[in-house]
């Protein structure tokens, strides 16, 4: 795909989720289905009809086994956050309809223990997961993505 064709894609409608702990960690995931390290917090697609509250609940169980029992949401951003994808990895993803994603980001508070994640869920998006000061996670995450983490860490640390 040309940078001209990919630039007229739209971006997919997607929910973030920063689950923070009660030290101010924030929980990571690494990416499964990479060749490289690309740790992420949980995300997904919204689906038809679905509110973005609602799927970033469903996505954070999907992707990390925490039930909305376990959390309390506490924030979310203004608005919605695009990124787009590298220009390799257009035609790849999403079967090529999408240029990136638009995030609405919800930063919701962990009140479970550790044993209360589990990422062997029934599609495992991560290989591993873990707990990162708050001030690492932009360097962890996959270059693409930095500057939308920069702003969600921005969005929400008053209340982290």
């Amino acid at each position: 795909m040309s940078p001209e064709e990919i630039a007229q894609l739209p971006y997919r409608p997607c929910v973030g989720v920063m689950l923070v702990n009660a030290e101010g960690h924030v929980f990571v995931g690494q990416r499964r289905d990479r060749d490289q390290d690309a740790w992420q917090m949980p995300q997904g697609g919204v689906d038809a009809g679905e509110g973005a509250r609602d799927a970033a609940l469903r996505e954070l169980w999907e992707e990390t086994g925490v039930t909305a029992d376990k959390v309390s949401v506490e924030g979310e951003t203004d608005g919605w956050l695009p990124y787009d994808l590298p220009h390799d990895l257009v035609p790849k993803i999403w079967k090529g309809r999408f240029r990136g994603q638009e995030q609405k980001w919800f930063l919701m508070r962990f009140h479970g223990q550790n044993s209360d994640v589990n990422i062997a869920t029934e599609h495992p998006e991560f290989s591993e997961w873990r707990w990162l000061p708050a001030d690492q996670l932009v360097a962890n995450i996959v270059p693409f993505k930095r500057e939308v983490y920069a702003a969600v860490l921005k969005a929400f640390s008053d209340q982290i």
